[in-house]
């Protein structure tokens, strides 16, 4: 922060700004339902656990929570998506219309919408049931987000890629081609159980991928963080890559003159109660984003981001993040510095 002359004034005054900006989110939605169960015993002839149902809980997930965390922070959202004609559809677009989110979700009844569904039994997951397809979208279903993208005034347009079909080898250059010039453009890909590759998002301004996705997009198990960092920069031919490593923090990689001390910087996690840390990347990219909307600093971007990651962390559930959550984190933060 004394190197890049940034106060907490400064970041508390870019939050203040961040109304009105204009984020166009594509990507895949995920409906995360958790089945709540109660422990009933195993049956004496077979070794099947039995558990009593208790209660349902279904919440909007994947690229549908980056839009959230961007409307909570005061953005103008518009999201396309694809989604299949079923109950979970609806719920989806409810949800999301609910919050003032400008849903244009495209309806593919060949295949479900995507449903992630946890059995939880005395706050232990036992089991998560997956419904969906993955098969690539259609040409015609293709076109018509490409259309969205290039037709929808925006200031930033965000790729969240979780692989469920929206975005291959195949649609990738397609959708690519489909935003307008001067447009921030940003791509996150998280790929928990698919394959996916964050190279293929080439000459963006900022991507996000962690750790674990890097080294698969480069086949490199072995490299420390900096060559990994430098070496995904340099093949994705980004502007700003910020890269998730857990509870380290994140590392961030500015410049392709890689021996130059400037072009790494590390901010360390700000999560002091760690109680869930799903969701922590989706706050991140929401959050990083509009902050360079707004500051055009990657130091500024990459210090909000992981502010409203350390709050998700701290919240049970991924829930949206507020600027009200990210300058409490803030003045937490600044409070422990004083003190030192």
């Amino acid at each position: 922060m004394e190197r890049n002359q940034i106060t907490f004034d400064i970041l508390r005054d870019v939050l203040g700004r961040i109304p009105g900006q204009r984020v166009h989110v594509v990507g895949d939605t995920i409906v995360d339902s958790y089945t709540h169960c109660t422990m009933i015993g195993g049956q004496t002839k077979t070794p099947t656990m039995s558990v009593l149902y208790e209660r349902r809980v279904d919440y909007v997930g994947g690229a549908g929570i980056v839009a959230k965390h961007l409307i909570a922070a005061g953005a103008k959202v518009t999201f396309s998506t694809v989604l299949g004609d079923d109950a979970l559809k609806t719920f989806a677009i409810e949800d999301m219309r609910a919050v003032g989110i400008d849903v244009r979700a495209v309806i593919d009844a060949s295949r479900p919408t995507v449903n992630k569904n946890a059995i939880v039994v005395g706050g232990y997951r036992l089991l998560k049931v997956d419904t969906l397809d993955n098969r690539s979208i259609s040409d015609n279903i293709l076109a018509s987000i490409a259309e969205a993208v290039s037709s929808t005034p925006a200031d930033a347009v965000v790729y969240s890629d979780f692989r469920h079909g929206l975005f291959n080898r195949r649609t990738i250059p397609e959708l690519i081609k489909a935003i307008p010039p001067n447009v921030y453009r940003v791509a996150d890909s998280q790929v928990a159980s698919r394959w996916g590759n964050i190279t293929e998002f080439t000459d963006f301004d900022m991507i996000a991928p962690n750790e674990r996705e890097a080294r698969f997009a480069q086949a490199d198990q072995d490299s420390g963080i900096r060559p990994l960092a430098s070496g995904l920069y340099d093949a994705a031919r980004c502007k700003l890559l910020i890269l998730k490593l857990g509870e380290r923090g994140v590392l961030a990689c500015r410049d392709s003159d890689h021996e130059s001390l400037d072009s790494f910087f590390v901010i360390d996690s700000f999560v002091h109660h760690l109680v869930d840390a799903v969701g922590a990347g989706d706050a991140l990219l929401a959050y990083s984003t509009l902050a360079m909307l707004i500051s055009r600093s990657d130091v500024i971007s990459t210090m909000l981001g992981a502010f409203a990651a350390a709050c998700e962390c701290e919240h049970d559930g991924n829930i949206p993040i507020t600027p009200d959550n990210v300058r409490a984190k803030i003045a937490d933060v600044e409070r422990q510095m004083n003190f030192a």
